[in-house]
């Protein structure tokens, strides 16, 4: 079992949950993070630190998300670590 980045990310990208992992399980993408299910030891504190509530334990993943699954493990294969805090792309955007 794992936990898993989904929806809530996309767009936004915080990294607050990246300092918090012990087990370097995070991967960056170009609009979300994912969490390496081999990696993940289930410490539930990457959960903790989401300020929009992403990230979830793979069994608690809400149905319209659980697509996010296949897809976090999928991506960790192409996409880099992340070990340290970055600006979310939320702030990057330009103002509206």
């Amino acid at each position: 079992m794992t936990f898993v980045v989904t929806k809530p990310c996309f767009g936004c990208r915080y990294t607050d949950c990246v300092t918090v992992c012990p087990c370097e399980s995070f991967h960056e993408g170009e609009q979300m993070l994912f969490i390496d299910p081999d990696s993940c030891i289930e410490c539930d504190a990457c959960a903790a630190e989401c300020p929009t509530e992403a990230i979830y334990h793979e069994d608690n993943v809400p149905a319209p998300w659980r697509e996010f699954i296949a897809l976090n493990a999928q991506m960790v294969e192409t996409c880099p670590v992340i070990l340290e805090r970055k600006t979310p792309l939320a702030d990057l955007q330009p103002p509206g």
